[in-house]
């Protein structure tokens, strides 16, 4: 019988414009992750560099088969034997585009899944903060579940947190873990970060482990931290501060088919359509004018 039970890892970054520096962090705590017990480690989105400027990020970015960094995470995963889940990079495409790319790397060393973020972060905050990540990124058009030793693992990417039909897709197509590594912004992060992530796992009745960047950035963004692990009933496994470091929890995904014994949301899901909107609204007299 195949064991269902690992123990997964978050590394918390605080990525910067220098991706040898960002590659050295992910190997430091890569190994404390593997010295606490994982098999399992996952890192945010953005691991090998976060730069505002655009110009700054095509300075570094490179093709995926030509990607020093990619080597090296590569490397990383066979040298420790684990399953090194690359939240995301930024690489170069054709014709000044970037792909935010995940990758699940086995420990051979072995690429075995790839997922291109398919939801764009193109929005005007608050407090003056502009993002408008389709500039700079092709989106994703295809969602992915990977499948590792334990079951499947549904993958996203930060703002798609925020849709749950892909999730529900996931787990519909096998996922019984979906992970959710970002970069979030310390003012949604605040409000949000959370309560999504705990809906996206009570809604598909899946774990949802989820690295984060974390702090005050080289390039002057905030990033919200709070790396998270969410068992199927919503609970809080384990949870990070705002700094770099590891967050672990024991993932045991008999749990997940349990829980969605108990509330089958999964299967009792139904197509529905929606009627329009009235065009005209009912006016309702005023009796006591009358």
């Amino acid at each position: 019988m195949t064991e269902r039970k690992f123990v997964a890892a978050c590394v918390q970054m605080r990525s910067g414009k220098t991706v040898s520096a960002n590659v050295d962090t992910v190997v430091r705590l890569a190994r404390e992750a593997k010295d606490g017990g994982a098999a399992y480690v996952q890192t945010p989105e953005m691991t090998n560099v976060l730069v505002r400027s655009r110009d700054e990020l095509f300075d570094v970015i490179l093709p995926e088969e030509v990607d020093p960094a990619l080597a090296a995470f590569q490397e990383l995963a066979r040298a420790l034997g684990i399953w090194l889940h690359l939240g995301s990079l930024a690489i170069r495409l054709e014709g000044e585009r970037a792909a935010n790319r995940a990758f699940v790397i086995d420990p051979d060393g072995d690429v075995t899944a790839r997922y291109d973020k398919i939801h764009m972060f193109d929005v005007d905050l608050p407090n003056g903060e502009s993002w408008r990540e389709s500039q700079t990124y092709r989106p994703g058009e295809q969602a992915v579940v990977a499948e590792l030793p334990w079951g499947g693992l549904g993958l996203t990417i930060c703002y798609d947190v925020r849709f749950p039909t892909l999730h529900r897709a996931l787990a519909e197509h096998g996922a019984e873990v979906i992970a959710s590594p970002a970069a979030f912004t310390k003012q949604t992060g605040e409000a949000h970060w959370n309560i999504l992530l705990r809906a996206r796992a009570i809604e598909t009745g899946s774990f949802v482990v989820a690295a984060a960047q974390g702090g005050k950035h080289e390039d002057g963004r905030e990033t919200f931290g709070h790396s998270l692990i969410v068992d199927p009933w919503g609970r809080v496994l384990a949870e990070g501060g705002e700094a770099p470091g590891v967050v672990l929890a024991e993932i045991d995904l008999d749990k997940s088919p349990d829980i969605r014994r108990k509330i089958p949301s999964l299967e009792n899901g139904r197509r529905f359509g929606v009627a329009p909107a009235q065009s005209t609204p009912t006016v309702l007299r005023d009796v006591a004018s009358s």
